[in-house]
């Protein structure tokens, strides 16, 4: 099930990679996030140290809202740097990806995996706007021929 999705990304960004990845949250963030109260516009994925030293890929600007059942908790942030959990062999190819020129790493969308949360992060290259002009041609013709199709169909009915 898809609990949140970042449009933006699929408009200023083009695809090359995927990658599923597990998250490290706390139980309340989780129910949150399975109540839907979670949004990843202006969300990236950022790499830095973590605790012991070594680079960790951390998502950063993703807002978990508190759950509201969860009690008085004064010292929640809701948009804390949640670490990424990925294998070293993907975390080495992510991190060289991102220190290529004009590529880049983002997160796609947030969805359940069985009783687990995921998040789907993509390699992306930014769109020029004569690529953004031309996806939006696309989509404009393709709901016209939806229309179109759906109109045939009740016609011929």
């Amino acid at each position: 099930m898809i609990l949140a999705i970042n449009k933006r990304a699929s408009f200023d960004y083009e695809f090359l990679e995927t990658y599923d990845v597990g998250l490290v949250l706390f139980g309340h963030e989780v129910k949150s996030i399975r109540s839907g109260q979670v949004n990843l516009k202006g969300a990236y994925i950022s790499f830095k140290p973590d605790e012991s030293g070594k680079i960790a890929a951390y998502l950063i600007g993703c807002h978990v809202s508190l759950y509201k059942f969860a009690g008085q908790m004064d010292d929640y942030n809701a948009e804390r740097d949640r670490k990424l959990l990925l294998r070293k062999k993907e975390l080495d190819h992510l991190f060289s990806k991102k220190q290529e020129k004009g590529l880049t790493v983002i997160p796609v969308k947030l969805y359940t995996k069985g009783s687990f949360i995921k998040l789907e992060i993509a390699v992306g290259r930014g769109k020029k706007t004569y690529d953004k002009r031309e996806s939006i041609k696309k989509r404009d013709e393709n709901r016209q021929i939806k229309t179109l199709l759906k109109s045939k169909l009740k016609t011929s009915l």
